[in-house]
């Protein structure tokens, strides 16, 4: 430059509108990667709390699985309960029953319940009463009715007296 009027400047590419540029575009691309690392993290986030949650979701499902067991074990408990009170309903009826068939003449000293029959001890003035008030009934009740008599030191009859329904018989009328 030996003709010019003016010292020449040194001219560089990086002017200001191309760092103005250069600034926008960093400062986007800065935002950019700040925003794709928050998107990350939270992508993270929710991956962590969606795990949980299926967690969560494992252990309800076994907590009402369990539940689900134990009412049904509640359930069969009150069956058995209801089946048992009802059970004991029925005996302290049948043995209510029992006393009211005894007449006032013969006394009953033990009485035994099996599971189909009854077995009953005591002490009859006589055979007859014993047969017409008390062997009668039970005649009508069981199946099998056995009676044996021994004599008492005061001129009664100590008797025992075994009765027996005979299950084959339930089954047809069934």
């Amino acid at each position: 430059m030996l003709h010019s009027y003016i010292t020449p400047r040194k001219k560089s590419i990086f002017t200001q509108e191309i760092q103005l540029l250069l600034s926008f575009f960093s400062i986007t691309l800065l935002m950019l990667f700040f925003t794709y690392a928050f998107l990350l993290y939270k992508n993270y986030v929710f991956i962590e709390a969606k795990n949980e949650k299926v967690i969560e979701k494992r252990d309800l499902e076994a907590s009402l699985v369990k539940m689900k067991a134990q009412i049904h074990y509640i359930q069969e408990q009150e069956l058995l309960s209801e089946k048992i009170y009802t059970q004991n309903t029925v005996l302290k009826d049948s043995i209510a029953n029992l006393f009211d068939l005894v007449p006032t003449r013969i006394t009953l000293s033990e009485a035994k319940l099996l599971r189909n029959g009854l077995i009953l001890y005591g002490v009859t003035p006589n055979k007859d009463i014993y047969n017409f008030m008390l062997q009668a009934p039970l005649r009508s009740i069981f199946h099998r009715t056995y009676s044996s008599f021994y004599p008492a030191q005061n001129g009664w009859l100590h008797f025992v007296s075994t009765n027996y329904i005979d299950e084959r018989s339930d089954d047809n009328e069934k």
